[in-house]
């Protein structure tokens, strides 16, 4: 029996072609393996091979989502391939987006079996995790020696037409889904078991695992406002027009500190919006709609508040993990304490 033909999607970083300054890059495809491809071809044995590999930007695919799928469907299908494999992305959030939307168009419009690996806060996991089988990896490159494997094993059971396993038997991550099964015990008699065992402090798993949310305790109410220093926060986008930090229009990974020493409107002359995840027409037009300067210049003349904080933050929200915004939030807090403000408004789209 020939080897199961496999093509692997990769970012501009792990396909060899550079850095930031390249994730631009529209979709391209290369013959056989490429970066981490090596350790693939090693890891699957000779059932299968890798007989292609298609890299495109993250900058790209994350503004042109719709047009660089089809681009990447079409070099995939070009080589005949019978499965495909995308990452592992590990913690970038960009490049995990990426390849969940790849592997979820793979299986829908190709028919092919797909699957990923991610860190279990790259924002690709939430968005894919009920229609993509992604394997769980470390937030970084360094864990690729354990991902590889885990991944191989899985799209060769893909590829075999086995049905796999829960995700606990299987080590692929929880995608929520649930069926119906016969146990030979009844609920009741689980569930007795299992307080039990949870009253003598012996270990035990539910069969119901519920989410564990991260709950923020409410800060008091401002006591005196007319004295108070307020700041303005957005992750809108809203960023001095060329957008000077970079800042992502996905999965950001930075955000920038600005000043409004002098300025009274976010006008369309000074600022637009780096957000890639709604229309910018209109925050465009006027960038006050998302980061609304104008009015807080008006409620501070009129002495609503003691006074506008001149520095102010601006992120993008749009596909961002959970550990990237709290980092920011935990660095723009300190900083704002520090500064003696108040209170904050975050603005958002």
């Amino acid at each position: 029996m020939k080897p199961y033909r496999i093509v692997h999607y990769l970012n501009q970083f792990f396909g060899g072609v550079g850095g930031e300054e390249k994730a631009d890059i529209k979709p391209e495809s290369r013959e056989g393996a490429v970066g981490p491809g090596v350790a693939f071809k090693a890891a699957l044995k000779g059932e299968a091979e890798i007989v292609g590999t298609v890299i495109c930007g993250d900058g790209y695919f994350a503004e042109n989502m719709e047009k660089a799928t089809g681009e990447i469907l079409a070099l995939i299908a070009a080589f005949k391939a019978d499965a495909v494999i995308t990452g592992p992305a590990f913690n970038a959030g960009r490049y995990g987006a990426a390849c969940g939307a790849v592997a979820d168009a793979v299986r829908a419009k190709l028919d092919l079996p797909a699957l990923s690996g991610m860190y279990e806060e790259n924002p690709g996991v939430d968005l894919y995790r009920k229609s993509v089988v992604i394997v769980p990896t470390s937030d970084n490159a360094r864990g690729i020696k354990d991902a590889v494997p885990a991944m191989s094993r899985l799209i060769l059971k893909m590829l075999s037409g086995e049905t796999l396993g829960s995700a606990a038997e299987e080590g692929y991550m929880e995608r929520g889904i649930r069926v119906n099964c016969f146990h030979h015990r009844p609920g009741a008699e689980r569930a007795v078991e299992m307080l039990l065992s949870k009253l003598r402090g012996e270990p035990f798993a539910t069969e119901y695992p519920m989410p564990n949310f991260d709950r923020v305790p409410i800060a008091p109410a401002l006591k005196d406002i007319k004295n108070a220093t307020i700041a303005l926060l957005t992750d809108g986008g809203i960023v001095p027009k060329g957008n000077p930090d970079r800042i992502e229009s996905s999965s950001a990974t930075r955000y920038g500190t600005y000043s409004f020493a002098g300025i009274d409107s976010a006008t369309d002359k000074l600022y637009a919006t780096a957000h890639g995840g709604y229309d910018p027409t209109y925050a465009n037009h006027d960038p006050n709609r998302v980061l609304p300067l104008d009015v807080m210049r008006d409620l501070e003349r009129e002495g609503a508040f003691g006074k506008l904080y001149e520095t102010w933050y601006s992120t993008v929200g749009n596909g961002t993990s959970v550990a990237m915004a709290r980092k920011f939030g935990e660095e723009m807090g300190q900083a704002l304490k520090a500064a003696g403000v108040d209170a904050v408004i975050l603005t958002s789209t």
